[in-house]
C-alpha cells in the first residue's frame, strides 16, 4: 500500500484511464495550463497534451453540453466543476439532457461522462459557495451519484466512473484533497452501488460519508473510551443506494444515527432513515438520529459556519440520545 492523498489519488486514477482509453479525456475552468484549481489535474496536460486536456471558458452550461455530445458520440469525458456550486448553471444539461438521453432514445444514446469536483463547505467562502449536492442530484433517475470518503475509495470509484456507460456525479470536498491514506499500487477498481463498513462495533450503526466520515470516526474513537462500540457504514455511493450493509448492521445494534453534511429537509439521510424504517423497523430499540448542518443558508462568519455543520460534539450527543444516556 502507498499512503497518498486524495488528489493524487484522483490525479492518478483519470492518468491510468486516459493511458487505458485514448477516449477518455479532461476538460473545465483551470484543468490544464494551471493544472487545476485544487492541482487534481497536475501533470496531465503535459503528459496527454492539450487535446485531451482542454481549459474551458467559464460557462458551466457551455462545456457540460459539450461534454455530453461527446459522450454521446462515444468519447468518455471528465467534465470538471471548480466547485459544484458552479454546476448549478449547468443543472438543465445535466437534468434534462445527460440523465435522460439514453432513456429518451430507447438506448440508441449512451452519455459516458463524469462530472466532478468539490462540494459542500470548505472554510469562509459563505453561502452560495458552500452547498451540499448530493440529495439534489441524488433525486434525478439517469444520474449515478458517488461520494467517497478515503483516498483508497475515490481512485478506485472514479475508475469505475470513468468507464461506466452512464452519467456520474463524482462529489469530492476541497478539504478533503490533502487527506492521506493507503492506496494500493496494483491496478483495481470499486463496484459502483456497493457500501462498506468502515468501522466494526455492537452499540450503535451510524451512516455517513465523504468528509463526514472523518468527524465520525473521531467521533467513534472518543466514545470507544466510554465502551461505546460505534459501527460505521459509508455507502460510498448515493445513487444507487445500497442499503444491504445498512439494514444488515442496524439488525445487529438495533439503534441508527445518521450524519450529513447537507441540509435536513430532503435529504439522503431522510431516504436512508425511510429505508430503514421500510426495512427494519421491528429490530429498531430507539428513534433514529439525524446530524445535518443546520437548516440555513452557510453562515460567512467563521463561528457561525463552525456551529452550522455537524461536528463531533454534535455527533456524539446524538449516538448518547439513541443509547438512552443522558449527559
Amino acid at each position: 500500500m502507498a499512503i497518498i492523498t486524495w488528489r493524487e489519488a484522483l490525479n492518478q486514477a483519470m492518468a491510468e484511464e486516459m493511458e487505458r482509453d485514448e477516449n477518455v479525456f479532461i476538460m473545465g475552468e483551470e484543468v490544464g495550463v494551471y493544472q487545476g484549481a485544487y492541482k487534481v489535474t497536475a501533470g496531465l496536460l503535459q503528459r496527454f497534451g492539450e487535446k485531451r486536456v482542454i481549459d474551458t471558458p467559464i460557462v458551466e452550461a457551455s462545456f457540460t453540453g459539450i461534454g455530453i455530445g461527446a459522450a454521446m458520440v462515444g468519447l468518455r469525458p471528465i467534465v470538471e466543476m471548480m466547485t459544484f456550486n458552479f454546476s448549478i448553471l449547468a443543472m438543465d444539461q445535466i437534468f434534462n439532457n445527460a440523465a435522460k438521453m439514453r432513456y429518451m432514445s430507447g438506448g440508441q444514446f449512451k452519455v459516458p461522462m463524469v462530472i466532478r469536483g468539490p462540494n459542500g463547505a470548505a472554510h469562509g467562502l459563505a453561502a452560495t459557495h458552500s452547498q451540499s449536492f448530493e440529495s439534489f442530484y441524488s433525486h434525478v433517475p439517469g444520474l449515478y451519484v458517488i461520494a467517497p470518503s478515503t483516498p483508497a475509495d475515490a481512485k478506485g470509484l472514479l475508475k469505475s466512473a470513468i468507464r461506466d456507460d452512464n452519467p456520474v456525479i463524482f462529489l469530492e470536498s476541497e478539504v478533503m484533497y490533502g487527506q492521506k491514506g493507503e492506496v494500493p499500487e496494483e491496478e483495481y477498481t470499486i463496484p459502483i452501488g456497493v457500501s462498506d463498513v468502515k468501522r466494526e462495533g455492537k452499540d450503535v450503526t451510524v451512516v455517513t460519508w465523504s468528509k463526514m466520515y472523518y468527524i465520525v470516526q473521531k467521533a467513534a474513537d472518543e466514545l470507544k473510551e466510554e465502551d461505546i462500540d460505534v459501527e460505521i457504514i459509508d455507502p460510498r455511493t448515493i445513487r444507487p443506494l445500497d442499503d444491504s450493509k445498512i439494514i444488515e448492521s442496524v439488525k445487529k445494534t438495533n439503534r441508527l444515527v445518521v450524519v450529513e453534511e447537507g441540509w435536513p429537509f430532503a435529504s439522503v439521510s431522510s431516504e436512508i432513515i425511510t429505508r430503514v424504517h421500510q426495512k427494519a423497523f421491528d429490530y429498531l430499540d430507539a428513534p433514529i438520529e439525524r446530524v445535518n448542518q443546520a437548516d440555513v443558508p452557510m453562515p460567512y462568519a467563521a463561528n457561525l459556519e463552525k456551529a452550522s455543520l455537524p461536528n463531533v460534539e454534535r455527533v456524539k450527543k446524538a449516538i448518547k440520545k439513541v443509547l438512552y444516556i443522558e449527559e
